[in-house]
């Protein structure tokens, strides 16, 4: 009968090994890891990520992440590059090769062709003194530190601090070009991050959308208002045509008594919560909780009461966002 607690032991066994070189990576790093940043930044091409094998496939998600963070990069495949695919390296992009051992076969042509165009080139390796590594302007070295599988020729460990080590440079070279969440979503519009993502003003109802009416606008023609454009609120203006209340259900269920014969600026609840169109759908949806409501109106600039748009927690709800 099969012993699921081996499993667990061999599980933690292998997090512990990986976590552990992890920690080792980050001691280890040196000048050559700024140094790469730095070239990263000067290039005005791609980052071209490559490798062979387990290798390869942590270059594919390193290229993605550099290329979601706001730095121009692709994945290419040595194998294919040595069969016309070395047409998308150009002389103003930066080559990152990977290979732990230095000496992937595989990746001799396009390491020749970085040397014959002058193309910078960065080795990702744990033997500086490889093929790879003696060959390349930049070397960043990977710990010397046993794979975790127990055998000691599955790729684990090295492959685990190799992805980490993309994530790093790329986290780097992102903060130092000041990229933004706002940024970020522009390269994430699908999905349940673009959703995340998402401003007010992407979401938010405007123009002749706006449920408005003045302080002195009967209830009755109010009421039709609140019917009419279906948010179930409706914004008060001022004679200067700003934001200065907004009459609520709640607003119309405490004037019951003599509530035809009134305007819409003796009903109104003032000073009423707002957001700005470029904060995030998120913080809107946590003030539409928390206060528990279901609209807001949208100002731009922020602080002023000039309304812009009106937002209802619907709107949130479809986009994703909860």
């Amino acid at each position: 009968m099969t012993d699921s607690s081996q499993f667990l032991t061999t599980a933690r066994r292998v997090i512990t090994a990986e976590a552990d070189a992890l920690t080792q990576l980050a001691g280890a790093l040196g000048d050559s890891f700024g140094a790469t940043v730095d070239m990263i930044l000067a290039v005005q091409g791609r980052v071209i990520v490559s490798g062979i094998g387990k290798s390869g496939h942590i270059a594919r998600k390193i290229a993605a992440t550099f290329a979601s963070t706001g730095t121009p990069a692709m994945f290419v495949h040595p194998a294919e590059a040595s069969h016309g695919d070395m047409g998308m390296i150009g002389k103003s992009d930066i080559v990152i090769a990977i290979s732990n051992s230095g000496e992937a076969p595989e990746l001799a042509n396009l390491v020749a062709y970085t040397r014959r165009f002058a193309i910078p080139l960065v080795a990702i390796t744990s033997r500086a003194d490889s093929s790879l590594g003696t060959r390349a302007d930049l070397v960043i070295t990977l710990p010397t530190i046993p794979e975790a599988c127990g055998t000691g020729v599955v790729p684990t460990t090295s492959t685990t601090m190799t992805l980490a080590l993309g994530d790093a440079l790329a986290v780097a070279t992102m903060e130092n070009r000041a990229f933004t969440a706002a940024d970020f979503r522009e390269f994430h519009p699908g999905g349940k991050l673009g959703a995340l993502l998402s401003r007010v003003g992407d979401l938010m109802h405007d123009g002749d959308a706006l449920p408005l009416v003045g302080t002195k606008t009967p209830m009755s023609d109010t009421l039709l208002t609140i019917s009419r454009m279906g948010f179930g609120v409706v914004g008060v203006l001022d004679d200067d045509s700003r934001l200065c209340g907004i009459v609520t259900d709640g607003d119309l269920r405490r004037h019951m008594v003599g509530l035809l014969d009134m305007m819409a600026g003796e009903v109104m609840t003032a000073s009423p919560r707002t957001i700005h169109k470029d904060a995030l759908a998120q913080e809107a949806v946590a003030i539409m909780q928390a206060a528990k409501i279901t609209s807001l109106f949208v100002t731009d600039p922020a602080g002023s009461l000039n309304a812009v748009g009106i937002i209802h927690i619907h709107d949130c709800l479809r986009a994703g966002i909860v």
